[in-house]
């Protein structure tokens, strides 16, 4: 049988991974409820539908990319009143590949709704931002069966450069946060570290050079330096429009905080990192990208 995928979510970065799945030679037909988004990735031959019945029809393969945990439960398990899920219109034997960031529990509760009704689900939240999901190149954690993951892995391939098998359903999503609250950590870090130079005389680019070569090297530094005319094609030279959202970030970090107090574990920094980008948010800046957060500092110079 021929696969076909039914994409749903195309924001910053399911856009540019539905397209990528057209592009490696995929039956496709992906959905959005912002007609700007639908516009967008029909402008590069990808079918467009606006609704999630239309999407799934003669699906076999439904690939998800939305912005929280209420999200993905609503899409696939309903309301139980007016809106019956998503699951219930599956046909048996569909594939379901969840990219969202969302927390464990969500990812479990509906990994386990969809296996009672004969479909298989894997977790695969991806790190490598919108310039990761351009260019194909994303990494995917990725928690379910193993014969379900290797299953999928000719789609993700088409997406990524990097698949890691984390363990079970869920495993995929407690990877993901450990991750970001690690980028939230280090974006924090840069952006002081570099305020901290620029404010005592150095030149931003000259300072990120030394450190990117020096113990304090880190991912921010190389790929995604938060100061203003360091680094071309980021969001900090763009007004930090685009990229990963502050209140996405925000997002996760509170998942990490679930995550923390589910296990007993200790995280003094992620803790303040939330913290930050909870001020950062209400300071008016939740929709710039999460490198932004070095306003606060330049604010307190």
């Amino acid at each position: 049988m021929t696969n076909h995928i039914a994409f749903i979510g195309l924001g910053n970065m399911g856009g540019p991974m539905a397209v990528n799945l057209h592009k490696a030679g995929f039956s496709v037909t992906a959905m959005d409820l912002s007609q700007a988004a639908r516009d967008k990735v029909a402008a590069e031959g990808v079918p467009v539908v606006a609704t999630t019945l239309d999407v799934i029809r003669g699906a076999n393969v439904v690939i998800s990319m939305l912005p929280a945990s209420r999200h993905v439960e609503s899409l696939y398990l309903g309301d139980g009143v007016t809106n019956p899920g998503l699951l219930a219109s599956l046909v048996g034997g569909t594939r379901i590949i969840d990219c969202s960031t969302i927390a464990p529990a969500s990812a479990r509760k509906v990994a386990s709704a969809a296996q009672a009704l004969g479909l298989s689900m894997i977790d695969a939240p991806v790190s490598g931002g919108t310039a990761g999901a351009t260019a194909g190149t994303l990494t995917f954690m990725v928690g379910g069966d193993a014969e379900c993951v290797a299953a999928s892995q000719p789609y993700l391939q088409a997406m990524g450069s990097n698949i890691f098998h984390a363990g079970a359903n869920g495993a995929g999503q407690v990877a993901k946060v450990c991750n970001n609250m690690l980028l939230a950590i280090h974006m924090i870090g840069s952006a002081e570290a570099l305020n901290l130079g620029v404010n005592n005389g150095l030149d931003a680019k000259v300072l990120a050079d030394i450190m990117k070569q020096s113990s304090g090297g880190n991912w921010t530094l190389e790929k995604y330096n938060p100061m203003p005319g360091v680094m071309e094609a980021v969001p900090a030279s763009r007004g930090y429009s685009g990229g990963f959202g502050t209140d996405l970030m925000l997002k996760d970090l509170g998942l990490a905080e679930e995550a923390a107090l589910a296990s007993g574990s200790p995280i003094p920094l992620g803790g303040l990192a939330r913290n930050l980008y909870a001020a950062h948010s209400a300071g008016g800046s939740g929709g710039l990208d999460f490198s932004s957060i070095i306003k606060i500092l330049q604010r307190s110079s």
